[in-house]
């Protein structure tokens, strides 16, 4: 009996084109037969095992002959699923894949049990090693001819065999990237649509921040269904504290205002959510230190409302700031922008500030700043007081603790000299804190001169915002 490979190839086919190619016609013959069984009888029935039996034997296809099987079946996938043949070229190839990640090309030269990697692996695959090792992205540039249906099939397949996350990623970037110039909107939408999906079920410490800020802007000038949309804000969400100023300084497309700050606090309220109770002082102070520079950025905005501005403020708690002078900075910009807002407003844009945790330059700038509600002023004064307060009562609690500690050690002759060399530097500097009340009480009725110096050290002291640059 003939061998059953040559009768399904066309006899015009050149013998040259037989002997580079057989198993890309032994693809098609399969699609052909599976379509015409019904009438070519018992006999091509025999034929169809019997190819189907030789396809099985995937492992002895090289990877040329995988890639150009995917590509032709992508164009049918119906035939491609109900023969299984899809499936099994992609089971083959991640196999590999996941082979090649793991072998050296001198282990290949070494081992018996590679001699079938070296065979199914073509010439350019293995001139990517590097340093003796292979190169983990070198299949990348030949997946990316794929479709979209057929990349979160290949996806999904290396996720469930443990393949490394971080590489997955880094393929589903690059893909994105290889079909932005290429296609067309309806197939920039499914490609971003089905990258969103494929991260969204990977480790987020495998994912790149400053590679989901590359997919966000595609993103937003496309209409891409909401659920990716909000897959994709929660990522990026969940690593704000790696973001930059750069990152979120996003244009507000479509809007009055500059930039989009609905996004901005959408990223924050995902921050807050994903982390939960795992949120670290760390993490959640660089968030913050962050946010105060994008407040410090966005202030200047004309079209920016009164509502926006505070929500910004207030969206993260008050642990995360030891100090909340940048935000007095901003705050002071947003007022001098925007100079008809009434009373109501701007004790809302007030409402969040901590007087307590400003410095003492800031309490005094604010203290005779005319931009600010008049209650705010006071507040400033009595966060000074409060201040000087705790100070003297620290300085009592402290000369009582030595006057008992002088006591008890009486016995004690050095301990007796110690304390008193300390009762003599608290009197001191019990002297120098009275000295400093009265200094207080004579720059309350002289501040408006001194702060007219201080006002100019303040100004120039500090960036301004790009918006006023």
């Amino acid at each position: 009996m003939e061998d059953p490979i040559p009768l399904l190839i066309p006899r015009y086919m050149p013998t040259r084109m037989l002997e580079d190619k057989p198993r890309v016609w032994l693809v098609s013959a399969v699609e052909s037969m599976e379509m015409n069984i019904s009438v070519s009888g018992a006999g091509n029935c025999n034929l169809l095992q019997k190819t189907k039996d030789s396809i099985d034997e995937l492992s002895f296809w090289t990877w040329s002959d995988l890639l150009v099987a995917l590509k032709h079946y992508q164009d049918s996938p119906r035939t491609a699923t109900s023969s299984g043949i899809l499936e099994k070229c992609l089971d083959s190839l991640v196999g590999r894949l996941a082979m090649a990640s793991e072998v050296t090309p001198c282990a290949s030269t070494s081992s018996p049990d590679s001699s079938g990697l070296r065979i199914s692996f073509n010439t350019r695959s293995t001139q990517s090693s590097k340093n003796g090792l292979f190169r983990a992205t070198w299949w990348f540039e030949d997946l990316s001819a794929l479709n979209p249906n057929l990349i979160e099939m290949l996806v999904k397949s290396m996720v469930s065999r443990g393949y490394n996350h971080v590489i997955v990623s880094g393929f589903l970037f690059y893909y994105q990237k290889s079909k932005f110039y290429t296609a067309s909107s309806d197939e920039k939408r499914e490609v971003l649509e089905i990258v969103i999906d494929m991260l969204y079920t990977l480790d987020p410490s495998s994912i790149s921040c400053k590679s989901l800020f590359g997919v966000l802007r595609p993103v937003l000038r496309s209409n891409i269904s909401k659920s990716c949309r909000n897959k994709l804000e929660s990522m990026i969400g969940s690593q704000l504290d790696q973001a930059t100023i750069d990152n979120l300084l996003i244009p507000s497309y479509g809007r009055s205002y500059l930039y989009d700050v609905n996004l901005v606090l959408r990223f924050l309220k995902a921050f807050l959510r994903d982390g939960g109770s795992e949120l670290s002082p760390i993490r959640m102070k660089k968030v913050a230190s962050l946010i105060d520079l994008y407040i410090t950025e966005v202030a200047p905005d004309r079209c920016l409302k009164s509502s926006k501005f505070s929500a910004l403020v207030m969206v993260l708690p008050d642990s995360s700031r030891d100090s909340w002078d940048e935000l007095y900075h901003a705050m002071d910009i947003y007022l001098e922008v925007h100079t008809g807002l009434s009373e109501v407003e701007k004790m809302e844009i007030c409402g969040g500030l901590n007087y307590k945790k400003l410095s003492s330059e800031a309490c005094m700038h604010l203290s005779q700043n005319t931009k600010f509600p008049s209650t705010s002023a006071v507040q400033a004064l009595i966060s000074q007081q409060w201040k000087l307060k705790n100070l003297l009562e620290g300085m009592h609690n402290a000369k009582h603790y030595t006057d008992f500690t002088a006591k008890e050690d009486r016995g004690r002759e050095q301990v007796v000299v110690y304390n008193e060399k300390l009762r003599a530097q608290l009197q001191g500097m019990q002297w120098r804190v009275m000295e400093l009340e009265k200094v207080c009480k004579k720059m309350q009725t002289q501040m408006a001169k001194i702060m007219k110096a201080k006002v100019l050290t303040h100004s120039n002291a500090r960036p301004l915002p790009r918006l006023c640059s």
